[in-house]
């Protein structure tokens, strides 16, 4: 991702059914995919699926009549962007600021507190700081 450049909401919500359907798609196959009951028109999400190739996380191929749709930037790359962004933003570039806070902010499961500790006692044990 060359680009530092932000997703809307809704161009989240098109990439996510992206990588969760895997490899190459079209149009139609997004809209049956998020929008089952046209809650969006197709042409909507056409043109937010052409604004994703010029922002440069999807490719558009041609082939025949119809436009087919792969990723070219990653889930986790744009994940991690993103958090990135909010630590910047809000935590004055500091990972482990954002990490302290959604801890403490109460909104974390216990499941989720635990994958944590978990997370954390393998880095540590693969000799990477944390």
């Amino acid at each position: 991702m060359a680009k530092r450049i932000k997703l809307a909401e809704v161009e989240w919500e098109i990439m996510e059914g992206i990588w969760n359907h895997g490899g190459q798609v079209t149009v139609r196959e997004i809209q049956d995919l998020l929008y089952p009951k046209a809650e969006k028109a197709y042409t909507t999400t056409q043109t937010i699926m052409n604004i994703l190739v010029t922002k440069g996380f999807l490719k558009r191929k041609k082939i025949g009549m119809v436009n087919f749709y792969t990723p070219k930037v990653s889930r986790d790359l744009a994940a991690q962007h993103e958090a990135r962004t909010l630590a910047s933003r809000i935590f004055n570039g500091s990972m482990g600021a954002l990490a302290t806070y959604l801890v403490d902010s109460g909104e974390l499961s216990a499941e989720e507190l635990q994958k944590l500790k978990d997370l954390i006692a393998a880095k540590e044990q693969q000799g990477v700081n944390v």
